[in-house]
C-alpha cells in the first residue's frame, strides 16, 4: 500500500520452508562448501527471521555426493542414496554453524538417527522449535532411498503447516525454457501445478509437486543471488514465480 514501510508491512508468508540445492553452497567452486556463500544465505535467513518469519530449511547434497550420479556409475542405488543423505547432514551442520555464528538459534533434525551430532526428526518438537523462533534444518531427506530432497522438502513443508515452500535457485523464477540456452524463454508470473507437470518444466520432481498440489500449498521459485530477494518473497513482492492451483501466463 502507498506509504507503507516495506520492512514492517505484514508478511504474506509467515511460516515457510526454504529449499536450497547442495550446488548452491558451492558458490564459485566446483565441489564442497564455500563458507562466504553460506554466510550470504545465512544473512538472508537471519533477516527473514528478524522480520517475523518462522523458517525451516532443507538443503540438498549434490555439492558433496549425488545418489543418482553414483548409481549411474554402477553403485547400488539404495547405497548411493544413503551416501547422498549423509551429504545433506554435512551441509545442514555447516549451515547451522554459520547461522549460529550470526546469532540465529538453530536446530538440525535428521531423518536418520545421529544422536551425537543432531536431533532425530520429531514433528512436534520441530514445530515447537519454530514457534520459539529457532531455524530448523531438516537433513537426510525422509530417511529412505529413491526419494529426492525435493520430496523431503515438500513433506516437511506440509508436516510443519507452512504457508509456502520457497525454492531458492540460480534464476528468478520458472521459464518456458532454459533461459541460459534459449534467449526467447519467458518467465511465468504464476503457473498451475498441472501445467508444470504437463509441460515437464522440471522445477521440482513430480512427486514433490504432486504433494504440494494435493495439499494446496504454493511453491515460490526465486533467485537467492539477488540481495533482499528472500524478504521480498515473504512480503509478496519482487521477481519470482508462484506455482499453485491457480494458473497464469508467461511474462
Amino acid at each position: 500500500m502507498p506509504g507503507e514501510n516495506p520492512e514492517t508491512s505484514p508478511l504474506k508468508y509467515k511460516r515457510v520452508l526454504l529449499k536450497l540445492s547442495g550446488e548452491a553452497l558451492m558458490g564459485p567452486g566446483q565441489f564442497g562448501i564455500d563458507i562466504p556463500t553460506v554466510e550470504q544465505f545465512a544473512k538472508a535467513i537471519a533477516g527473514a527471521r528478524t522480520a517475523g518469519a518462522e523458517i525451516c530449511l532443507v538443503i540438498g547434497g549434490g555439492n558433496i555426493f549425488r545418489g543418482m550420479a553414483g548409481a549411474a556409475k554402477g553403485m547400488e542405488r539404495a547405497q548411493a542414496d544413503s551416501m547422498g543423505m549423509l551429504a545433506t547432514v554435512m551441509n545442514a551442520l555447516a549451515m547451522q554453524s554459520v547461522l549460529e555464528s550470526q546469532g540465529v538459534p538453530t536446530r538440525v533434525q535428521s531423518a536418520i538417527n545421529m544422536d551425537q551430532i543432531c536431533e532425530p526428526y520429531i514433528r512436534r518438537r520441530a514445530q515447537r522449535h519454530m514457534e520459539k523462533g529457532r531455524v530448523v534444518i531438516f537433513a537426510a531427506g525422509i530417511g529412505n532411498p529413491f526419494f529426492t530432497t525435493d520430496t523431503g522438502a515438500a513433506l516437511r513443508c506440509i508436516e510443519m503447516n507452512c504457508d509456502a515452500l520457497l525454492k531458492g535457485t540460480q534464476v528468478d523464477g520458472v521459464y518456458t525454457a532454459d533461459p541460459k540456452l534459449d534467449s526467447s524463454a519467458t518467465r511465468y508470473e504464476k503457473v498451475a501445478y498441472q501445467e508444470l507437470l504437463a509441460k515437464d518444466l522440471r522445477v521440482m520432481d513430480s512427486s514433490a509437486v504432486s504433494l504440494m498440489r494435493d495439499n494446496n500449498i504454493p511453491i515460490v521459485v526465486f533467485s537467492l543471488k539477488e540481495e533482499g530477494s528472500l524478504l521480498n518473497v515473504l512480503h509478496g513482492r519482487g521477481t519470482s514465480t508462484t506455482i499453485s492451483n491457480e494458473g497464469g501466463v508467461a511474462k
